[in-house]
């Protein structure tokens, strides 16, 4: 597939290796990939939060979402327990969640993830 879009002219402006990844990442309107970025809605109609969510914390976000404890997502992504709750706190403060649940109800409304 990828031979073949080489050799058809088509330029590829960005790859990805995860959906996750793919949806936090932004077209500008200059035309520019802007990764990292994550499109929300806020309820103040600003339509980007302050601070977009990494890669990594999208992940985590839906490993949030399939209902895994933070042991479970540490054993699936390979980092600590302690950089899980790094991580669910940071989420939590960029959504403004009051907790876990909220976080993820928010990523859902907000297109973040899928469940």
């Amino acid at each position: 597939m990828r031979r073949d879009l080489d050799a058809s002219g088509i330029e590829i402006a960005a790859e990805f290796e995860t959906q996750a990844a793919a949806n936090a990442s932004h077209i500008g309107a200059d035309g520019i990939l802007v990764a990292g970025r994550s499109r929300v809605t806020a309820d103040d109609g600003d339509g980007w939060i302050d601070q977009p969510l990494t890669p990594r914390e999208i992940e985590v976000l839906q490993l949030l979402a399939e209902g895994l404890s933070n042991k479970s997502i540490a054993d699936r992504l390979a980092i600590s327990d302690q950089t899980v709750k790094f991580h669910v706190a940071s989420i939590s403060s960029k959504l403004g969640a009051a907790n876990r649940t909220d976080a993820v109800r928010l990523a859902i409304r907000r297109g973040l993830i899928s469940v």
